[in-house]
């Protein structure tokens, strides 16, 4: 595939420094796409369907601190975009109401690249 070929996309800002095992870290990601998915659908239906259309492209990346993970969503929020912030449950490996990850979007590349283009693919 060519890189080219997406213009939009999904991220998912996980807290690296929680240490979760790669499980756990793989299911709060997916609880980040999905609320994100569902906002979108419900807020924006042209961008939900073209992103779901070219293949629902998810990017992963990290931040070592919670505090790093709210300035992003601010950041994200204060440009109009669709956040999904995750904390858990706390039923196995983490306390409850830890939280794990930030989901934002889909939107196009050019409103999600300056929240994250510069963080780290986990």
């Amino acid at each position: 595939m060519q890189e080219d070929r997406f213009q939009y996309k999904l991220v998912v800002v996980v807290i690296s420094d929680l240490k979760l095992s790669p499980g756990k870290m793989a299911v709060q990601v997916a609880h980040a796409a999905v609320g994100c998915a569902l906002e979108c659908r419900e807020r924006s239906r042209k961008k939900f369907e073209a992103w779901l259309k070219e293949g629902q492209r998810k990017v992963v990346v990290r931040v070592k601190s919670l505090s790093e993970l709210h300035m992003i969503r601010e950041s994200a929020r204060a440009r109009g975009l669709i956040t999904s912030l995750v904390a858990d449950a706390g039923l196995t490996e983490v306390p409850p109401g830890t939280v794990t990850c930030l989901g934002i979007g889909p939107a196009g590349n050019e409103e999600v690249d300056p929240v994250t283009g510069g963080l780290q693919l986990l």
